[in-house]
Parts: structure tokens; sequence; C-alpha cells
């Protein structure tokens, strides 16, 4: 696959106390492609300790967790300071499957999207599984929001497989370093006009009694944050202070916070 790539890839995996599935996935996704990036975000049960001991990746460290959206915001910064052209992120629990990069890259050499994001529901396939229901009850209710706001078309709004043109990421103004990168990233590819397009991945759910943390585990609570979130994007684009830089970078804004 990579002789035939016509463009610089690089797949970055966020990880977190990932220890069980990170030696798996990591020697999968090998397969596929040479050029991977690990964010280790704060591991404290032996996987960044691990990860140090490959020579055969990319490796970011964070001393203590910053955050889902922090990992995926020093990802594609490191795309593109080395020239890579796109980036794929996917997690490290075997929720999104190795077997997948192919397809993405065929539609990156399509070359008329920005960001190719996976969807979960955009097929109904009978190897799916059943996703937690507030999972798929607040999926559902912020697609819906996203659609009606900005005329996205989306089918799953929080699936982290996808593809980013690293060039199209970099007129994006992220800093929203939790769950709720979502939030922020979609109002920024609508103001920016970016070409977006969705494929169909496997709904997988490994461990459905995974959590959030903090007040994130209570799912009101979740829905009313990242509406939050939403809310101060939409006000920072309107007033024309989504690239402030004199915010303070890595704070939730407008106190949203997690």
């Amino acid at each position: 696959m990579e002789g035939e790539l016509r463009v610089r890839l690089l797949i970055a995996i966020p990880v977190f106390n990932e220890r069980k599935y990170v030696e798996a996935v990591l020697n999968k996704v090998k397969t596929f492609h040479s050029d991977i990036l690990v964010v280790d975000d704060g591991s404290t049960d032996g996987t960044a300790d691990y990860l140090r001991t490959r020579d055969d990746i990319q490796l970011i460290c964070h001393p203590e967790n910053r955050g889902y959206g922090q990992s995926l915001i020093d990802a594609f910064k490191h795309a593109d300071a080395r020239g890579y052209d796109w980036v794929i992120t996917m997690d490290c629990d075997e929720q999104h499957e190795p077997e997948m990069i192919p397809e993405f890259v065929r539609h990156i050499e399509m070359d008329d999207a920005d960001i190719i994001s996976g969807s979960r529901y955009m097929e109904q396939r009978p190897d799916n599984d059943m996703p937690p229901g507030d999972r798929r009850s607040i999926n559902a209710t912020i697609t819906t929001v996203l659609n009606d706001l900005f005329d996205l078309k989306l089918t799953d709004s929080f699936c982290g497989f996808k593809a980013h043109r690293t060039s199209a990421m970099r007129k994006l103004c992220l800093d929203i370093p939790g769950y709720a990168f979502p939030m922020q990233l979609w109002p920024q590819v609508w103001h920016h006009g970016l070409r977006l397009k969705e494929i169909p991945v496997r709904l997988i759910y490994n461990d459905p009694t995974r959590h959030f943390g903090g007040m994130l585990d209570d799912a009101a609570k979740r829905l009313e944050h990242y509406l939050c979130v939403l809310r101060c994007e939409q006000e920072r684009i309107a007033d024309g202070t989504e690239c402030d830089d004199e915010r303070e970078r890595n704070a939730a804004p407008c106190g949203c916070s997690e």
C-alpha cells in the first residue's frame, strides 16, 4: 500500500491507560502503515513504559492527563511540523479496525474532502455491537443539533476514526482539551468551509462499562457540558474571537468545565 500512496500519511493514536490493548493494536496497524504517532496522555498503568521500548513509532508523552482533545491537537501539530499531508486518528481500545486504513486511504486519494469521518451509524451491519443507551442517545441528539445549525449532514458526530488533511486543520483554532473536542471541531469545519464526507465503519463496544471520568459519567451532565461548549464556540465564531491569541490555552471556555 505505501508504495502506491501519493501523500505523506501519519496514523495518530491517542492512548490513556491502554496497556491491555496497545501492543496488539500497534502491531496490527503496522501491517497497514509504518508511520505511527502515539500520544500517551499521562498513563499510569505501564502503557508509557511499554511505548518507550518501541523504536518503530513516534511518541509524545504528556506528563499528566491533559485530555483526549489535547492529544489530537498535539498530533495535528506534530504532523504539520513534519510535513505530513494527512493524519488518520484512531483509538487504541480495539474499537477501530486497522483493516479500515486502506479504505480511508482510498478516499484520501479521491482528493474530494478535507475531513473523512468514520460513521458507525451510516449502515446497519449484522456484526455491529449494541452501544450503551446513553451514548447512542447523546450522539443522536448532538448530531441532530449540529446538522440543524450547520447543515453538515452528519450521521455520527463522535467517531474518533477520521482522516484529516493537515493543511485544512492548520486553518482551525482548536483548544478544547477534553471529550467535548468535537463541539469545537464541527463548528470550525463549517466556519472555514472544509469539505466533509463520512464513510461507514463498524460499531464496536468491547467494554460498554468504560467511563469518561468525573462529572461526564453522568449522562445528563455530559450532554449539558457538550451543549455548553458548542454554544461558546458559536459565540466565539460570531464575534470573531475564535482565534484570539489572548485566550488562555488549554482552559475550558465560558465556564464549561469538565
